[in-house]
């Protein structure tokens, strides 16, 4: 069963998660990222912060540093998959248990992490993922989007024999073992869908939470409503890809 957002998980042994890390992927997001890394590290739960600024043209990377978090700046844009992965990669050079995945725009919520921790804790998933659509909590996606967000669902919970309802969620969690082979192995094109298929398809245990989610504190979804269709056909052309590719065994 999903964790229910809502009520605070159990946090007591959340210390054997020793080393967490929160990867913030962000390009021009300098009228959200302060606020973003101030709630993260007000957040209590002992967590460091990298800011990934993917070759923004903008102040991001000097805001966040001012707020306190670690940047890394890209010389130039790679989209969220190469910076995700970059920041996986520095998680797994500098030995972090655990390692969460957080949108710069401000729609996640850093005191929802707990619910992202606990399945780790307990050992019963590799990865969470955190759900708009899962428990009581009711977060509005135009139509169209919503309809692909449905299609998707369907098809890789096919591909990996599990139901996943939330496939493009950026709110994730990874353990040492995810961490290590998604920062050889994160997909670029459409990372968050393409992710779930392939640790679902090599031997990861994938969960969901339910979490509260709010709207961006600034910027546009890159999906839009007119774009989803076309969004929907290029992932699963992608997905389909995925599922004829070998990688080596997770260890």
């Amino acid at each position: 069963m999903p964790e229910q957002g809502g009520v605070s998980p159990n946090v007591e042994n959340m210390d054997a998660l020793r080393k967490r890390l929160v990867i913030v992927p962000a390009f021009n997001e300098e009228n959200s990222i302060g606020q973003v890394v101030e709630d993260i590290l007000g957040s209590g739960l002992g967590l460091d912060v990298v800011v990934i600024d993917d070759g923004s043209q903008d102040r991001t990377g000097e805001i966040a540093r001012t707020h306190g978090a670690r940047v890394i700046k890209l010389p130039f844009n790679l989209g969220i998959g190469g910076a995700v992965q970059t920041g996986l990669k520095f998680a797994f050079r500098h030995g972090y248990d655990v390692a969460i995945q957080i949108d710069g725009d401000g729609q996640h919520v850093p005191s929802e992490i707990p619910h992202l921790l606990t399945p780790l804790l307990r050992r019963e998933a590799d990865v969470t993922i955190g759900s708009r659509y899962l428990g009581a909590h009711h977060y509005r996606t135009p139509f169209m989007r919503r309809l692909g967000m449905i299609v998707i669902s369907a098809v890789n919970s096919l591909l990996i024999g599990q139901r996943i309802t939330d496939n493009t969620s950026g709110f994730r969690a990874f353990n040492r073992r995810a961490i290590e082979f998604l920062s050889n192995h994160y997909p670029i094109d459409y990372p968050e869908p393409e992710a779930v298929v392939i640790l679902g398809r090599n031997g990861f245990r994938l969960k969901e939470s339910a979490v509260k989610m709010r709207q961006r504190l600034a910027g546009e979804s890159s999906i839009n409503s007119l774009g989803a269709v076309y969004y929907m056909v290029k992932v699963l052309l992608a997905i389909l890809i995925d599922v004829f590719k070998t990688y080596p065994k997770a260890g």
